[in-house]
């Protein structure tokens, strides 16, 4: 008999998929203890978890998948082979119909391209207190992009406006926000996307009480640091539109104690994402304000209303990064993204976003 770790070890599906594929009645184990409810597998069922598995990953919807697991074993495979080539059409149709509106939209994106104004101008010179500088730039680093595909990611915005700073970073699944106040701006509105590394560089020079000058020149953004600089040329690219992705504000706040919360979520419970390489935190908000954390099986009353699966490592370095014994969560659905914010500074703040729960 294979425990149901070793079956997910072994087959390819995680844990959560296995208890998800046990309660839809299509992978069902040989054997559930009466006591702990723990799961156990025949060894013939791992061939049947490894073709699961395999359509899984393919896409295939699961009533599909009952018929195939269903007919896998029998004689006649004419049933198997024909969900397979339907499934294999299915995929084919939506990949051109894709195709076919990438190509729309990258016509769209050439007329506009022609027409749009940048953001960035000859020169600006302007001071930031140096505390200021380094706590923003803590607040949104976790969140930098390192996929080589999306370059104009890789790097840290700075959005200059009026009076104000917002250091914002994003690799599409996390992103942060961060103000700082500046002097010596006339008011329009400048941004540039710093590289991570030099970001990093700016940071090290922003220490102590004195203020740093911040200097942009066309392509190139140095920071000064009495008779030290961190200088380097800005990404040649458009950072995207962060403030159409900033949530409303949440339908259920929650003030958490910042340590004993990252202390409940690195022993609580977790399932794991589709891809099965991320541990995921699944989180309800109570009445009363207070956060829990959910089992796998813990379905109550209304519970897909009420709960939202997050990648648990992404919320531990979201906590971290908001440098506060005590931190605001907002959650508004389950397919929402998740706020944390500071309690006496709601300009800097970062989001996450949800995980689909496999029921």
């Amino acid at each position: 008999m294979r425990s149901i770790g070793e079956m997910a070890r072994d087959s390819g599906l995680g844990v959560s998929a296995l208890r998800f594929y046990d309660r839809a009645g299509v992978l069902v184990p040989a054997w559930v203890d009466p006591v702990s409810s723990y799961r156990w597998y025949e060894p013939g069922q791992l061939e049947e978890a490894r073709l699961l598995a395999r359509v899984r990953r393919a896409g295939m919807p699961l009533a599909d998948i009952r018929l195939v697991l269903a007919s896998w074993s029998g004689t006649d495979t004419d049933l198997v082979r024909k969900l397979l080539t339907a499934h294999l059409r299915r995929l084919e149709l939506g990949l051109s119909d894709a195709r076919s509106e990438f190509s729309a939209l990258r016509a769209l994106l050439d007329q506009r391209e022609n027409t749009m104004t940048s953001l960035r101008i000859a020169a600006v010179q302007l001071t930031i207190a140096a505390p200021e500088l380094a706590a923003a730039l803590d607040t949104v680093r976790f969140a930098a992009s390192t996929d080589p595909e999306l370059p104009m990611l890789g790097g840290v915005l700075f959005d200059i406006e009026g009076a104000n700073l917002h250091v914002v970073a994003t690799d599409r699944y996390r992103l942060a926000v961060a103000r700082a106040a500046v002097d010596g701006h006339d008011g329009s509105r400048v941004q540039v996307i710093v590289p991570t590394p030099l970001a990093d560089a700016m940071r090290a020079l922003s220490h102590g009480g004195e203020p740093v000058r911040l200097s942009l020149d066309g392509d190139r953004v140095t920071l000064e640091a009495g008779d030290r600089q961190a200088a380097g040329r800005c990404l040649d690219h458009d950072f995207p539109d962060y403030r159409r992705l900033l949530p409303q504000a949440g339908e259920r706040r929650a003030l958490v104690e910042v340590a004993d919360f990252r202390k409940a979520l690195e022993a609580g419970p977790v399932r794991s994402d589709e891809t099965g390489t991320h541990d995921l935190s699944v989180l309800r908000v109570q009445e009363d304000g207070t956060v829990t954390l959910c089992a796998d099986g813990d379905d109550g009353a209304n519970s897909d209303q009420d709960r939202v699966a997050v990648n648990r490592g992404f919320l531990l370095d979201a906590l971290a990064a908001g440098a506060r014994d005590r931190l605001i969560l907002e959650l508004t659905a389950p397919t929402a993204p998740i706020a944390i914010r500071r309690p006496d500074d709601e300009g800097s703040f970062s989001i996450l976003m949800p995980v689909r729960l496999e029921n």
